[in-house]
């Protein structure tokens, strides 16, 4: 007997196993109870949603021998032979094949005609949106007001390309894709009832291959159950599909966060020996960042305690500028991987980048250069700016200018007798989500060793990390703090607030410069240029 595939096997038969389409079954179940029932219905999604599958339970539904219902026996002639594919009543149309006016006219003319053995004709145009525009023109008129024994199904992914005329006369439905968590669930159940031993680590990764496909997700199990020669281990299905395994990711991590290049080259190299892909690295490791950075600005959106637990000691580490860099570093490596010399070359590069671009970065021993986007890596406040290279390369410059030494060493900032001693105490703070706290508040009173801070309201989010405040601020001071921080708008000026300032009067000061200057004056009269204020930097 021949082997039948997964994704023709476990084709769902009923609404009941129908998975992750919720909310167009519960809309089609109440429409059957009732007997509401419309004449032209349209699906849309991806493929692999189900569109075809929702359109042979419809057909079972309206065709059992037991009366229209939500719950078609699937055991009588009609419910057989819809799934066996071969009832006389439902007909399937592949519009890619079937485009033509004449084919459209051919199909309206059958449809005239009473059923053979069915309740209902139902028709099935599969991709519709590849119908020409005179075939779609032909079935208007049927579609609006067919026989009372036709029903239409559409099913396409592409519903841009459909006239609206006949979006109009269909009640339209759009499958989701499938979420990684039901497809998980639902290749654990086949597995166990084929008897497959399995790691559910590998069904994630299948999953996750899959894109939201659930027909995609069968289809690379049979391979990986074949791969793997009866049974789904993570190890194969991750040498089947090439992905980068979570080790790989987090040694870069790692390395990053221990500002050692060596390491982070290691991986590449261990990629390259093993022949993963690249740019599936690179695009783990965008997502990695997004949920570190998640999880440091909205705890609650890693609902997974396991990841949140995983990826906690990072979300402590770098700072939250920094991870907005090393994002947006990683998709533009992503992007430019196909210009690369090689992949690998690429990919290395891009683990340079993340490297090197880090904020306020000093020089270490042997010409290397170290960054403070990492926090607790011994930084000192007042590292040296990096210079431009010989190719005329900048470097990145830190995001906020740390104070003097000798500003930061002084006795007026432990002693808050104003508010430039709480500038210059918020300027001595380590990088991280501290700093940041303290850079968006105003320094309200200090009375007892009580001090009392007020932040402004949309800044509410940093307020839960007052008690790191309270611990760096102990340490700076050299004695117990009490801090209260209060929600409300700032009076004067805040650090933050303060850094802006001198950032635009810097600004504003080299505008000014140039369009005073006698030769670029010169030049716009002589070409009739004018200056593009948005390219002018401060030195």
């Amino acid at each position: 007997m021949s082997y039948l595939v997964l994704a023709r096997k476990w084709r769902p038969k009923s609404f009941e196993t129908l998975v992750g389409q919720e909310h167009v079954v519960r809309a089609l179940t109440h429409a059957l109870t009732e007997g509401r029932l419309h004449h032209a219905y349209l699906f849309t999604g991806t493929r692999g949603v189900g569109k075809t599958t929702l359109a042979r339970i419809l057909a079972k539904a309206l065709n059992c021998e037991r009366g229209v219902s939500p719950a078609p026996c699937g055991v009588c002639g009609p419910c057989s032979e819809i799934d066996a594919g071969r009832f006389i009543d439902y007909v399937e149309m592949d519009a890619a094949s079937n485009r033509s006016v004449e084919d459209m006219a051919a199909l309206l003319e059958k449809a005239a005609y009473a059923p053979n053995s069915g309740r209902y004709k139902v028709y099935m145009i599969d991709e519709v949106h590849q119908l020409s525009g005179h075939a779609f023109n032909a079935m208007l008129k049927t579609l609006e007001e067919p026989p009372e024994h036709v029903k239409f199904i559409l099913a396409t992914t592409d519903p841009q390309k459909i006239p609206v005329t006949v979006l109009s006369r269909c009640l339209q439905f759009n499958l989701k894709q499938m979420a990684p968590g039901h497809i998980v669930e639902h290749l654990s159940r086949v597995l166990e009832a084929e008897g497959v031993p399995f790691e559910p680590a590998a069904l994630r990764h299948l999953a996750k291959a899959a894109a939201g496909s659930m027909r995609d997700a069968l289809s690379l199990l049979d391979q990986a159950i074949a791969h793997g020669a009866g049974r789904v281990s993570e190890e194969d299905v991750r040498a089947m599909l090439g992905t980068v395994g979570e080790d790989h990711l987090f040694a870069i991590l790692d390395g990053l966060a221990n500002q050692d290049i060596h390491a982070m080259l290691a991986v590449a190299q261990a990629m390259e020996a093993r022949s993963l892909s690249f740019d599936a690295a690179l695009q783990e490791l965008a997502t990695l960042f997004h949920r570190i950075a998640l999880l440091q600005f909205a705890p609650q959106a890693i609902l997974d305690e396991a990841e949140r637990a995983r990826l906690l000691p990072y979300a402590e580490r770098f700072e939250a500028e920094f991870l907005q860099l090393c994002y947006q570093i990683v998709i533009h490596g992503r992007e430019e991987l196909s210009l690369a010399p090689e992949e690998a070359a690429g990919f290395s590069m891009t683990l340079l980048r993340l490297f090197a671009f880090q904020p306020g970065g000093e020089k270490r021993a042997g010409g290397a250069q170290a960054g403070t986007g990492v926090r607790g890596a011994g930084m000192t406040p007042a590292a040296e700016p990096r210079k431009v290279g010989a190719g005329g390369t900048a470097s990145f410059s830190p995001a906020e200018p740390s104070p003097p030494l000798a500003a930061a060493s002084s006795p007026a900032a432990t002693n808050l007798d104003k508010p430039e001693d709480w500038h210059a105490l918020v300027g001595r703070l380590p990088s991280g989500l501290a700093r940041q706290l303290a850079q968006h508040c105003e320094l309200a009173s200090l009375a007892e060793g009580r001090l009392k801070l007020r932040l402004a309201p949309v800044h509410r989010h940093l307020q839960s990390h007052q008690e790191k405040l309270r611990a760096e601020l102990g340490k700076l001071l050299g004695r117990t703090v009490v801090l209260e921080v209060e929600l409300a708008e700032p009076e004067g000026e805040t650090p933050k607030s303060r850094v802006e300032a001198e950032r635009r009067e810097r600004q504003e000061r080299a505008i000014a410069a140039i369009e005073s200057d006698p030769l670029v004056n010169e030049l716009c009269d002589l070409f009739g240029a004018t200056i593009d204020e948005s390219t002018i930097k401060p030195i």
